[in-house]
């Protein structure tokens, strides 16, 4: 083993250090929760969650707790592709201007579309984003990439929230979004188009961060085989995303919750 004698003997002699059962809930609380963001938690986010448990942890404290149970986030860099609008669909008018805080719900939405990676080839998803409480209310994930996937998503968004006319919805000028069947849909929804400025990524940034989520801290994460994998996977995080993951902009609640203490607060 190359250890000394006097080594060997001293460590003999050490006591065992003692690990409370507080202290071993609270490892066993960490790593419960690190895992399930994937290694994706830095110790601001998991002090969040811990505090939520009844742990009474600073951020110093959590990021000694992550050096001693070896708990490294974990990083990949993802890709951005973007598409062009057609010259001869009409643009609608910046109606956002970057206020991605409305006051209530169904105020403004958001939506764009990304590219996902898989073994079998590329697939797309199209998100509808209520910047009330940064919640996914609509989203479709398809291989290809046409008007029909941002239609589906919109309507998945609409059945579900059935929100009054006058809505706004802000998106970049690709062409899925400037063509006419998109337009007419959103005519006979009473939803009011928004689109941001060419090349200015800012004018759609928490969406932007969403997609920048989705994919470091969880879909990159792991192998994506094939598109029915990857279409399972989207669907958990979306799950994860609105029901567990907390957002400063919601006073460190997550989208889901956040919704509900508006709701008992009008009550």
């Amino acid at each position: 083993m190359k250890v000394s004698r006097s080594a060997y003997y001293a460590w003999l002699k050490r006591p065992v250090k003692i690990i409370t059962a507080e202290q071993l809930n609270l490892y066993r609380m960490a790593k419960h929760f690190f895992e399930k963001s994937r290694n994706s938690l830095g110790y601001r986010e998991l002090r969040k969650k811990l505090r939520r448990e009844g742990f009474n942890v600073s951020d110093y404290g959590v990021q000694k707790l992550m050096a001693t149970l070896g708990l490294v986030v974990t990083q990949r860099v993802a890709y951005k592709v973007t598409t062009k609008r057609k010259h001869s669909d009409a643009v609608a008018d910046n109606l956002l201007n970057q206020n991605f805080n409305p006051v209530a719900p169904n105020q403004v939405w958001a939506g764009d579309v990304t590219y996902l990676r898989t073994g079998e080839g590329w697939m797309y998803l199209a998100i509808v984003m209520d910047l009330y409480s940064r919640r996914i209310v609509g989203w479709h994930i398809d291989k290809r990439m046409t008007t029909d996937l941002v239609s589906k998503a919109m309507m998945k968004a609409y059945n579900l929230r059935q929100p009054p006319k006058g809505l706004v919805f802000h998106s970049d000028r690709g062409s899925q979004y400037t063509s006419k069947h998109y337009r007419k849909l959103l005519a006979n929804f009473g939803i009011r188009a928004s689109m941001g400025d060419v090349g200015a990524c800012w004018d759609n940034a928490v969406v932007e961060r969403f997609f920048g989520s989705l994919k470091h801290d969880w879909l990159l994460k792991i192998p994506q085989p094939t598109r029915e994998h990857m279409r399972n996977d989207v669907t958990a995080y979306m799950r994860y995303y609105n029901l567990e993951r907390l957002h400063t902009a919601n006073g460190d609640l997550s989208p889901i919750e956040y919704e509900q203490s508006s709701l008992r607060k009008v009550s």
